[in-house]
């Protein structure tokens, strides 16, 4: 017979306790989880941290026009809350408003691994049925952040490493990958795959395959990063499950041998690493996190991958397909709210709006609804409901106007993220169809980054451009 300890009696009736309130406040449809998802440099971080200011402090000093529960006086306070999951780390919202706040501002620090926050939101019910049973309600949300690349990993989950292999080979092999990765397909070469393994072998050649990837995103500026936790390894950093590469020469090798390969091979180890790393970390990563998700968004810079031309904004859109097919989208119910709850609202933001002219936003939000076309079609037989804006989470430009040839146009003020230097610039036109390989050659893109312009006050809500039609989309229909 199990004996139990008070302080483990105590545990399990504070985790009884506190799935019991989850229970009751999803029957109500009183909790959303919300997913925030997008690559590097999407502005995920910035994104969260305006989030949850605007709710804060109630859009203080910037108006949410679009926000309804704000306009129509029911708004009464939001708040952080401890959140449920205490074994993820909290979302560092105070350290990212603190560098907004420095003199001269600083953008929050990147994601890198996941994080979590729990908002209470306090509001007077209008139309819902709660209005006959409280004066007041509470809606509870959880926003989840993580590694945009992270999800890039889920497809190899219906890959075995040969499968894998061969699609990164193929990528590898590719312009613009293949000038950089050639070294490495080289060193590879030399290999007996059939030979015993030496680790400390490995382990160079995963950080070689590691460093590539970093070249591959940060100075090709590609989206197609696997496997993603190489470059953003979280709690996983220097583990030998991180320490595996796809073999390139599949093709050279006889089947029959590759299959009878013990694990004390080259590629008897490498198979057996990544089979651990999809079912250990990839898979676990899933089950964990993405079943439970109510409500998404995705976030999406598509300027820089215009700086670094055709290649780059491929890559984005095959990147963004990728990460539309690893959730579960269906319409919500009581009965997927309580039991199996699904992803049925989903928003498309196009960020980074303040780094162009206002009247370049519809093409904007054109040029992604493009790069989105096919997986949003696909999604499109779930009936959920999908929808595309432009947003700036924290604005770092002043728009004006100025004379040039006779002819007044509009431009920007900001602080360039690179040096610092406060300049005024005319930014350029966004193409709001996806452009031909032609067209980068003949008219190449240079859409400058900026850092935030103006220290944050204390108690202020952050300058934004849309982030109440967030609001209004994602949490709308649960403040009524």
């Amino acid at each position: 017979m199990a004996v139990f300890s008070s302080k483990s009696l105590v545990k399990f009736k504070d985790k009884i306790e506190s799935s019991a309130k989850e229970l009751f406040h999803r029957s109500l449809d009183q909790h959303v989880k919300l997913a925030v998802t997008g690559l590097s440099q999407s502005g995920k971080t910035a994104f969260i941290t305006s989030l949850v200011n605007q709710l804060i402090n109630e859009g203080r000093g910037r108006p949410l026009p679009f926000f309804d529960v704000v306009q129509q006086g029911r708004f009464i306070a939001a708040k952080r809350v401890p959140q449920n999951n205490l074994h993820i780390p909290r979302f560092s919202y105070d350290l990212a408003i603190e560098n907004l706040s420095l003199q001269p501002p600083q953008w929050p620090e990147a994601t890198r691994s996941i994080s979590e926050l729990r908002l209470a939101i306090r509001y007077y019910p209008q139309d819902s049925l709660l209005k006959y049973a409280t004066e007041m309600a509470t809606l509870y949300l959880d926003i989840t952040d993580y590694p945009g690349e992270w999800l890039l990993d889920l497809p190899m989950l219906e890959q075995n490493f040969e499968q894998w292999s061969e699609q990164m080979t193929e990528l590898l092999n590719t312009p613009p990958r293949n000038a950089l990765a050639q070294p490495f397909l080289d060193k590879v070469a030399l290999i007996d795959p059939f030979a015993v393994a030496c680790e400390n072998q490995l382990a160079e050649l995963a950080d070689e395959y590691t460093q590539l990837l970093h070249q591959f995103r940060h100075e090709l500026g590609l989206s197609v990063i696997q496997p993603g936790r190489f470059i953003l390894p979280g709690e996983h950093e220097g583990a030998p499950i991180l320490q595996f590469i796809p073999f390139p020469y599949f093709s050279t090798i006889n089947k029959d041998v590759y299959q009878q390969a013990g694990q004390d091979t080259f590629i008897g180890m490498l198979k057996a690493r990544y089979k651990q790393y999809c079912e250990r970390i990839v898979r676990q990563f899933y089950k964990q996190h993405f079943v439970h998700f109510d409500r998404q968004i995705v976030l999406a810079d598509c300027l820089t991958p215009l700086n670094h031309g055709t290649h780059a904004f491929k890559d984005l859109q095959k990147g963004l397909n990728l990460i539309m097919k690893s959730f579960a989208y269906g319409k919500s119910n009581v009965f997927t709210r309580l039991f199996s709850p699904k992803i049925d609202k989903l928003l498309f933001a196009a960020t980074k709006a303040d780094h162009v002219t206002a009247e370049q936003h519809p093409a904007l939000t054109g040029l992604l609804e493009q790069l989105l076309m096919q997986a949003k079609q696909n999604l499109s037989f779930d009936a959920i409901k999908m929808k595309s804006l432009t947003l700036a989470s924290v604005r770092s430009t002043m728009e004006g106007e100025t004379q040039y040839q006779g002819h007044k146009i509009n431009v920007l003020k900001g602080r360039r993220l690179d040096n610092q230097q406060v300049i005024t610039v005319f930014p350029g036109k966004v193409p709001s169809q996806l452009p031909e390989p032609s067209y980068f050659e003949q008219q190449p893109y240079n859409f400058i980054a900026f850092s935030p312009l103006e220290p944050l006050a204390e108690h202020q809500a952050l300058d934004q451009i849309n982030m109440d039609k967030v609001l209004q989309y994602l949490l709308g229909d649960k403040l009524k």
